[in-house]
């Protein structure tokens, strides 16, 4: 464990979408302050990541799960409720476009898809977790929007990333009064390591390599900064938003790419 800060001492946090990505970087990041944390995901990939914590001193547990299914959230966060004492902290971080093609190209399936992948699991998370912290006198929680929700290629991806703003806004209006804070980080286009599970497993042909390239060259043509952010950089800002430093920030859209708003 390094010497951080440790804001999440005593905390217990239910990052989602854990295995990979952001959501990996969160987890590691939270447990070295102090959290003990329940790691979510399909992938039993998250049980690496759940170890490698536990190996460095820190707290934490995975869950499997299928989050696009309201019975896989309750039952993922009824576990971590129980294993926790409660929850003080959920994350919403499943998501992620599947496909990159201009809209008239998207099929009614893939529509679809898009849709259960990047809306539900937070919407049906917020669901299951929202009594506990009512019940709980507070807690925060922080869903992971995109900056995409303006952007070229992933019209899907970006109205679900849409409706998590949405949904976020108006539950933290709903919840202010009742100790629970909800806000949203949206970021932007972000450096990962090659994903070990991808979203989307089917050979590329030149014509899907040239539309994902044209959404790469969009996100940092759009970013004032011109690059990729880092997981680092993107964990920073989710975990800002977590914790008790930002208890006067609510129903709030924290946009993390380089200066592009989405």
């Amino acid at each position: 464990m390094n010497n951080r800060t440790r804001r999440f001492e005593g905390k217990a946090m239910v990052v989602t979408g854990a295995a990979q990505g952001i959501g990996r970087q969160v987890a590691m990041d939270a447990a070295a302050e102090g959290a003990h944390v329940s790691l979510v995901d399909r992938s039993g990939l998250v049980r690496e990541a759940a170890a490698e914590i536990v190996a460095g001193g820190g707290k934490a547990f995975a869950i499997l799960a299928d989050l696009e299914s309201w019975q896989g959230a309750q039952v993922a966060i009824d576990e971590a409720s129980a294993v926790l004492g409660g929850i003080d902290i959920l994350v919403n971080n499943v998501g992620g476009a599947i496909w990159m093609r201009p809209f008239e190209h998207f099929d009614e399936t893939q529509i679809e898809a898009e849709i259960r992948r990047s809306l539900f699991p937070t919407m049906w998370c917020c669901r299951a977790v929202l009594p506990l912290m009512v019940e709980a006198g507070g807690g925060s929680i922080v869903n992971v929007s995109s900056i995409a929700t303006r952007g070229i290629n992933r019209v899907p991806y970006s109205a679900a990333k849409g409706a998590v703003n949405a949904l976020t806004v108006s539950l933290a209006m709903e919840n202010a009064e009742r100790g629970v804070r909800v806000n949203a980080v949206a970021p932007g286009g972000t450096d990962a390591p090659v994903r070990r599970i991808p979203r989307n497993d089917a050979t590329q042909d030149a014509q899907d390599k040239a539309w994902m390239q044209a959404v790469v060259d969009q996100t940092k043509a759009t970013s004032f900064m011109k690059r990729y952010g880092t997981l680092a950089e993107q964990s920073s800002a989710i975990l800002f938003m977590a914790s008790d430093d930002a208890s006067y920030v609510t129903g709030t859209i924290l946009p993390v790419g380089g200066g592009d708003s989405g």
